[in-house]
């Protein structure tokens, strides 16, 4: 009998990435091939997102690509905006599956007859139902892998909508977690990147309940004892998380790199507490200072929300001053949208979405200086460059352990290789030319 083929596209974060990728592995278990999303199948499968409004209109028109590839194909559903809104997806046109939260990881279960429905068929969970944990991890993009070790969230910042998509904040094993790094290294791949909804949460729910075991740091510590692995990297990590043993622990570490993402959201206590994010302005700073007081070079990157209801000018500056005075590298800037079932969504004092757009801008503006500062003071440095796998327009990209995006002219021996190299100069696209020093890994 002739395999049948499925394909998939993701919206949203690395964790999503990492998910598709585990589904994806179980319908290979069950003798499916894997095709490009842009190549006819006999399945579709669509990661969904809803962080952003951007998300839920993309899904229409991925609905549409797998439409036009094939007419008969049978459509599924999975993942947060799924979660959310089951009977919204269901209603697209064309949809023939959604599945929720606790579902996702059993599709091939649902899957028995590929014929297309007349109507979205619906399977989701209350989300307190999600209280279960499905570990995966992400094998694609063949020099980085994603792994996923911990889900869900148990703070209630007013924005956000991730809590009802994803459930309470539940972690893998520590036993599993480590398995699957294993398992990772021996794929050739030389870089992970450790993925969540609250990573720096990890412990909590390791066995089904609140009961903690483990912690971020016993996390950290012990992942940067897996033989083979060359590189770990922390995706993304809320500063009253970020503790200062962790900071320790990167800078003396063997394969962690000197990188960090940390959510700030606002530069204004005013707003933060609206938020209720879980920390002030105050604790911001010590986190950075502490992380550039062991690791003068570390990589810092930022979330910032602009547009929050009730964000007057004055509160927009103070973000902006704040930022420009702190010692950061570079700016992810969302634009903020109201999500239903949220708090922010009732608050008054709505922002004007011009007025958001134009601070949306001036931050991206900043982040464009912030990021050349931080390359202009990397030049001259000696660092190690992980090579990418995609010739773009004749070039080959890496980014240095504390990723400084580098390029060079096309060559496939690089690809997937780590060297010393010595970064030169910035080049015209904002990127960093460098000589090769020696040769350290192929």
């Amino acid at each position: 009998m002739k395999k049948k083929n499925v394909a998939f596209y993701t919206l949203g974060c690395k964790l999503n990435f990492s998910e598709t990728s585990t589904i994806a592995r179980n319908f290979k278990d069950e003798g499916f091939n894997r095709v490009d999303f842009s190549e006819k199948a006999d399945i579709y499968v669509i990661n969904t997102c809803s962080v952003t409004e951007n998300a839920d209109k993309r899904f229409k028109t991925i609905v549409k690509q797998a439409q036009k590839a094939n007419p008969e194909a049978f459509v599924a559903a999975v993942g947060c905006y799924a979660q959310l809104k089951p009977q919204e997806l269901a209603d697209v046109n064309g949809v023939d599956l959604v599945l929720g939260a606790t579902e996702k990881f059993k599709i091939t279960d649902y899957i028995n007859d590929l014929s297309k429905n007349d109507f979205g068929e619906v399977h989701s969970c209350e989300i307190e139902e999600a209280d279960f944990y499905v570990g995966s991890y992400s094998i694609g993009d063949r020099t980085r892998a994603f792994l996923k070790v911990q889900d869900g969230c148990d703070y209630k910042c007013t924005y956000c909508t991730i809590p009802l998509a994803r459930g309470i904040s539940r972690s893998d094993t520590m036993v599993n977690v480590l398995k699957n790094a294993k398992e990772i290294s021996k794929q050739n791949i030389k870089e992970i990147v450790l993925t969540g909804v609250n990573i720096g949460d990890y412990g909590k729910g390791e066995f089904g309940n609140k009961k903690h075991e483990h912690t971020f740091l016993d996390l950290v510590t012990e992942l940067d004892k897996v033989e083979g692995i060359e590189r770990l990297r922390i995706s993304s990590i809320e500063p009253n998380l970020l503790k200062n043993e962790t900071i320790d622990l990167v800078s003396k570490s063997r394969a962690f790199v000197p990188h960090f993402h940390v959510p700030l959201q606002s530069g204004s206590n005013d707003i933060l507490k609206k938020m209720k994010r879980r920390y002030l302005r105050e604790l911001y700073v010590d986190r950075v200072s502490k992380i550039k007081q062991v690791m003068p070079h570390a990589c810092i990157g930022v979330d910032v929300i602009v547009g929050f209801p009730g964000e007057t000018d004055e509160h927009f500056l103070e973000t902006y001053n704040f930022l420009t005075e702190l010692d950061i590298s570079y700016l992810h800037v969302f634009t903020y949208s109201e999500r239903d079932n949220t708090e922010a969504a009732e608050m008054e004092d709505v922002v004007p979405n011009n007025v958001r757009s134009k601070r949306s801008k001036m931050l991206r503006g900043l982040s464009v200086k912030k990021r050349r500062a931080f390359y202009e003071s990397q030049i001259k440095t000696t660092r190690t460059v992980l090579f990418e796998s995609e010739n773009k327009e004749g070039y080959i990209h890496g980014f240095t352990e504390n990723y400084v995006k580098v390029k060079a002219p096309w060559n496939p021996e690089l690809v997937n290789t780590l060297h010393e190299v010595e970064l030169t100069k910035i080049d015209d696209d904002g990127l960093v030319r460098f000589e090769f020093v020696k040769e350290l890994a192929s």
